[in-house]
């Protein structure tokens, strides 16, 4: 919008609505609202609608509107509000990090950081087990496949994209099946497996070994946390400064 050609597209007294008002208008909608009103059409009824305020103003200034006390006050509302909350951001905006204090905290808590072990399988149940050794057989000699005869036969939702489950971690599935998966090869075909859901025939996709990250991983993570926590602290210890100020001109009610 910087380098965007500014075009006056109408004028309400000696007010100038430019295009550059109606692109700011724009960006103060949330994106659902944005992407209704980005269009010839849309931009023409913001155009309006600016071009409406305008006429609201012109009538309020004649009317002397401003000068109402109810007005007045509304704005000394507005105005104190406005106050505090820039005099609060001011404070929490002087928060600086620097990157030595990110790898300071990184180097302090690695194991806070570690990545979990992690697989992603494909599953089918069925409710016995004979049904389960009956698909296996079937699956190992060729006759149907994995994913098949998930679609056909599984009883978990899974079985809409042919049983896959995804990526999940160690400690997310039941014990039976979680020790399965985990002991897996890339590829294999395990089953029966018992749970309490019933019997599982298993398909390793991919095992992922845990570990340490590295510090580009979780660089923004880091950054987010202390962030939050020295913004706390410098918060806190403004607010300590400013009741020795001023605490004699706070008083509480019973």
């Amino acid at each position: 919008m910087e380098n965007m050609e500014r075009k006056v597209l109408a004028t309400v007294g000696s007010k100038e609505i430019t295009n550059l008002d109606i692109e700011s208008a724009l960006q103060s909608l949330d994106p659902y609202q944005a992407m209704h009103f980005n269009n010839d059409q849309g931009k023409k009824q913001l155009l309006d609608d600016l071009v409406n305020q305008e006429l609201f103003y012109m009538e309020a200034k004649e009317q002397e509107l401003h000068n109402e006390d109810t007005f007045k006050a509304e704005m000394q509302r507005v105005q104190e509000n406005m106050l505090k909350q820039y005099a609060m951001n001011k404070v929490l905006s002087s928060v600086t990090l620097t990157e030595e204090e990110k790898k300071a905290f990184f180097d302090a808590n690695k194991d806070k950081f570690a990545k979990p072990e992690t697989a992603s399988a494909k599953h089918i149940l069925v409710e016995t087990e004979d049904k389960a050794s009956e698909l296996l057989n079937k699956i190992n000699a060729g006759e149907l496949s994995f994913e098949d005869a998930a679609s056909q036969h599984s009883t978990c939702p899974s079985k809409d994209a042919g049983g896959d489950l995804g990526s999940f971690p160690r400690g997310q599935m039941v014990p039976e099946f979680e020790e399965a998966v985990f002991s897996m090869d890339k590829d294999e075909v395990r089953g029966p497996v018992q749970t309490q859901f019933g019997y599982h025939l298993i398909k390793l996709n991919n095992r992922e070994e845990g570990g340490a990250s590295e510090y580009e991983e979780v660089k923004n993570e880091i950054e987010k946390t202390l962030m939050y926590q020295k913004q706390s602290e410098v918060y806190a210890n403004k607010i300590n400064d400013l009741k020795t100020k001023f605490g004699s001109n706070v008083k509480f009610n019973d």
